[in-house]
């Protein structure tokens, strides 16, 4: 049923996503207000979840358009269905901003480097990337990881010209002297808050519920399950495609990795995982045929993703 409604890319199907998206954020800060017996919002606290309900409303066209535009879906909405329920594993990234940000421009950088396959304005779509990338690692430093997808497409398509390879670098020094002359223009804290990130912290055991740890678990198992049959079936599929497929499985590894290393551990960190995982789980839904498995995969994710919602209120 929810597999078969989706198969098309309908008005009624995104209008339907994003009421559902803006209905469980709006339950999930009153949940928030309750819980923490502050009642008190000022026009600050206004506006930056306001900011955070766009850019997560954003993000869910950006996962749709990169997969649309890209030709790594057909006419379905699946994508923009999973990017949401993937989001519902992990509700408490709602009060976290900086990774919203730093999640919200690494999408940006990843519609730029897949979209290179049609080597159109090569250069221009390096340093734009290149640049989105470090201005994600001011918010969290350990975006600054996706930089070697840069140069794995790069690897991909235009290695032949010395010129692309410095691109990222002329990038970076870009995004660092504009950073350090507003921090020395308003308020130099800004410096030491980005230095204080620069940590790691391979500790584990940060759990406070065991939700938490069964939506960690469930996570994991649906991302090895769709990267390997991915892997499986990667030849099987348009040679065109092949790059950006690969971008997308070095994406879902490299946010594996931002998990580790990042020195304070919450689910919170799997944002980063959603858009290659959501492109991943299309990719299977699409490429399989049997109609009953489709809705028993699609139904599986989405009731999941609901309970372990309510769950977590």
């Amino acid at each position: 049923m929810i597999a078969s409604v989706f198969s098309k890319s309908r008005p009624f199907n995104y209008i339907l996503i994003t009421s559902l998206l803006v209905f469980c954020y709006f339950i999930y800060q009153i949940k928030h207000v309750i819980v923490t017996e502050d009642s008190s919002l000022t026009l600050f606290d206004v506006i930056q979840k306001g900011t955070v309900l766009l850019l997560v409303t954003a993000s869910l066209f950006i996962t749709n358009f990169i997969t649309k535009r890209n030709g790594l879906s057909k006419d379905n909405s699946y994508s923009f269905l999973f990017y949401f329920t993937f989001l519902l594993f992990i509700p408490s990234v709602f009060n976290k901003i900086n990774l919203i940000l730093a999640s919200f421009f690494i999408l940006l950088a990843l519609r730029r480097l897949i979209s290179m396959k049609s080597l159109i304005t090569p250069k221009e779509k390096i340093f734009d990337a290149s640049l989105w990338i470090f201005i994600a690692t001011l918010f969290h430093f350990w975006s600054i990881l996706f930089i070697v997808i840069v140069f794995a497409s790069i690897i991909f398509h235009v290695s032949s010209d010395y010129r692309n390879w410095i691109l990222p670098f002329i990038a970076f020094f870009t995004v660092g002297v504009i950073f350090l002359f507003f921090s020395l223009l308003i308020d130099k804290e800004w410096i030491s808050i980005v230095w204080k990130q620069i940590d790691s912290n391979f500790d584990f055991h940060y759990f406070s519920n065991s939700v938490e740890n069964l939506a960690l678990t469930l996570f994991i198992i649906f991302s090895v399950f769709f990267l390997f049959a991915m892997l499986l079936t990667l030849s099987r599929r348009p040679l065109i495609l092949h790059a950006s497929y690969k971008k997308i499985i070095f994406s879902l590894l490299i946010s594996l990795l931002i998990y580790v290393f990042s020195p304070v551990k919450s689910n919170d960190l799997l944002i980063f995982s959603i858009l290659p995982l959501s492109v991943l789980a299309t990719a299977y839904l699409e490429f399989i045929r049997d109609s009953m498995l489709k809705e028993i995969i699609t139904s599986s994710i989405v009731i999941t993703g609901l309970l372990l919602f309510m769950f977590q209120l």
